[in-house]
Formats: C-alpha cells, sequence, structure tokens
C-alpha cells in the first residue's frame, strides 16, 4: 500500500518576518518612547527655567547704575535666591555669609573675587575688571541657589 500513496517531505512553513512586531513589542516601544519623552521634557523645562533666571539677574544687574550700585544689587538677588536654599541665610553677615556663598565646592567669595561684595556696594569707585568678575561669579551663584543647590 505504501507504494501507491505519493508521499513527499514535510515542509515548514517560511520563519516570520521581523515585520511588523509582535505586539509586545510595540509596548516596549511605546515605553520607551514615553520615558525618552518624558527625560526631553524635563531637560527642556529646567534649560527654560535658568534661562529666566539668568535673564532676570541680568535685567536687575543692567537697570542699576554701574559701579557700586550695580555690585549692591547682584548681592540684594543673591540674599533673595539664598532664602530658597536656607531661610536662616539671610541673616548671615561678614565673612559667614561668604561662606555660605562658597558652598561646598570652593572659596571664590570668601578668599577671591566675591569678597568684594561685602563692602563693594559702598565704595565710592570700583575697578570695573573686578566688578565684572564679581558680577560673574555672582551670576554662576545665583543660579544655583536658585535651583536650590547648597
Amino acid at each position: 500500500m505504501s507504494a501507491q500513496l505519493p508521499l513527499r517531505d514535510v515542509h515548514l512553513p517560511a520563519a516570520p518576518g521581523i515585520w511588523p512586531p509582535a505586539p509586545g513589542w510595540w509596548l516596549v516601544m511605546a515605553a520607551v518612547m514615553l520615558v525618552l519623552g518624558g527625560w526631553l521634557l524635563w531637560r527642556w523645562l529646567q534649560r527654560r527655567r535658568r534661562q529666566r533666571w539668568l535673564t532676570l539677574f541680568d535685567t536687575q544687574l543692567q537697570a542699576a547704575a554701574a559701579g557700586p550700585a550695580r555690585l549692591a544689587a547682584a548681592s540684594e538677588l543673591l540674599r533673595r535666591a539664598a532664602r530658597r536654599v536656607d531661610r536662616q541665610a539671610v541673616s548671615l553677615q561678614g565673612q559667614a555669609w561668604l561662606q555660605f556663598l562658597d558652598g561646598a565646592k570652593g572659596r571664590e567669595f570668601s578668599e577671591g573675587d566675591g569678597r568684594l561684595l561685602l563692602d563693594g556696594g559702598f565704595r565710592p569707585q570700583l575697578d570695573a575688571a573686578a566688578l565684572a568678575r564679581a558680577c560673574d561669579l555672582a551670576r554662576a551663584r545665583f543660579v544655583t541657589l536658585m535651583a536650590g543647590t547648597r
């Protein structure tokens, strides 16, 4: 009887293609895109907030008259920003204030150009280069304080 049956070899179906992916892969891709989109939105909001702080600082300094008034405006902005980190920081004076501004990473305020913030607002004349360095230092510290970083 087997001689009469036309038997052929077993043929396996073709392997499935890579497209379209299985439903589980669609979920994985959607989750990855959602996480990536959330991270990009968070970075964009951070950058936008930082830009607003820098604009605020720059406009306040531009509104102040040149020299000591500009340094006093920078000092006032630093005091406002310090409240975000520590409520008691506003009452600090002298070397304690400069050490607070130094934070944990350096000595730019207590031993460097930032010392000008102590009495620079009361001087009749200031060196333009020292004033620019102190304002740049205050600008950078203002952003870190506004971000809530000590």
